[in-house]
């Protein structure tokens, strides 16, 4: 099978980047200090609550700008975000492929041998680019977490993890939180993650937004699915195949589970077949290693409505 990745990718990104003594004074700080405890005693509830309610605000779905499927430019390349995500200290991201903050071609499908981009690296959101101009700027975040680097880091060897756990995390600046909803465009979702791949023949959907496409009326894809090709992968075949700048963009089964992101193009034995890494594994591995406390998928705030 012939692979390439789905990033758009217009020319090759650059690295980035006294204590008092008496006895007064000695019973005015014991008395301070026992306030202090008592107010970290009292407080981790409501900073939690407060952290839940800044997480759970979303934006309303008709009016939220940055959601999955939303434009991602990294260094040059563009790309498709899959899903958005949650930490422990109310922090958003937004997720995209590892290989759209990658230094390789289009042909370095293996993600443990080729460099990145620094984390901390700036990411911007977009709409309606295209191959003739950049589209207009919906917010901006930064390279929070990468699978390329994570296996590099953990001298990962295992050829189907090297090639399908293309997973990267960006984190949203908190100026443009507010402008984030978690809910799959024209499909509503995702309800939950899914534990596996689905099998061969049931149906698929997903929405990238290339900028190779001329409208967002092709953005919304329908497909089926292929099955599993490796515990970190499956392939599908969509009715709008994904092309170059959908990389990354995130699959829901029939029920709206969140299952896969999209990685590769394969031109051979099917030409239009994608490439997807499971998710699951993607997102355990990133609980393992990214040093991101908490880190969950958010559930879209519209119901998931089942294609016809």
């Amino acid at each position: 099978m012939s692979l390439s990745r789905a990033s758009l990718r217009p020319s090759r990104p650059a690295l980035a980047p006294a204590l008092a003594t008496g006895p007064l004074l000695a019973l005015l700080a014991l008395l301070a200090l026992f306030a202090l405890v008592a107010g970290l005693v009292a407080t981790p509830g409501a900073e939690a609550a407060d952290r839940r309610a800044r997480v759970t605000s979303w934006a309303p779905a008709e009016t939220a700008t940055i959601h999955p499927g939303v434009q991602m430019f990294t260094s040059g390349a563009q790309c498709t975000g899959n899903f958005v995500f949650t930490d422990a200290r109310g922090g958003v991201y937004v997720g995209y492929a590892a290989h759209c903050a990658g230094l390789g071609e289009a042909t370095d499908t293996d993600g443990c041998s080729t460099a990145s981009v620094p984390l901390g690296t700036r990411v911007r959101f977009a709409t309606g680019a295209t191959l003739a101009g950049g589209g207009t700027t919906l917010g901006r975040g930064r390279l929070a977490y990468s699978s390329w680097r994570a296996m590099r880091a953990a001298g990962t060897s295992n050829a189907d993890a090297c090639a399908f756990n293309d997973f990267a995390l960006v984190k949203v600046d908190a100026a443009d939180v507010r402008e984030v909803n978690p809910s799959v465009p024209f499909s509503g979702g995702p309800v939950g993650l899914a534990d596996s791949s689905p099998a061969a023949g049931e149906v698929v959907r997903s929405y990238g937004q290339s900028s190779l496409r001329p409208t967002t009326l092709l953005s919304p894809k329908v497909g089926t699915s292929l099955g599993a090709t490796s515990p970190w992968s499956s392939d599908v075949l969509t009715l709008t195949p994904g092309v170059p700048g959908d990389s990354g963009s995130g699959f829901l089964d029939a029920e709206g589970r969140a299952f896969g992101t999209l990685s590769t193009i394969a031109l051979a034995p099917l030409a239009g077949t994608n490439g997807l890494g499971d998710l699951a594994r993607e997102l355990a591995f990133a609980r393992r290693t990214s040093g991101i406390d908490g880190l969950r998928l958010a559930a879209g705030t519209e119901p998931f409505r089942p294609p016809l």
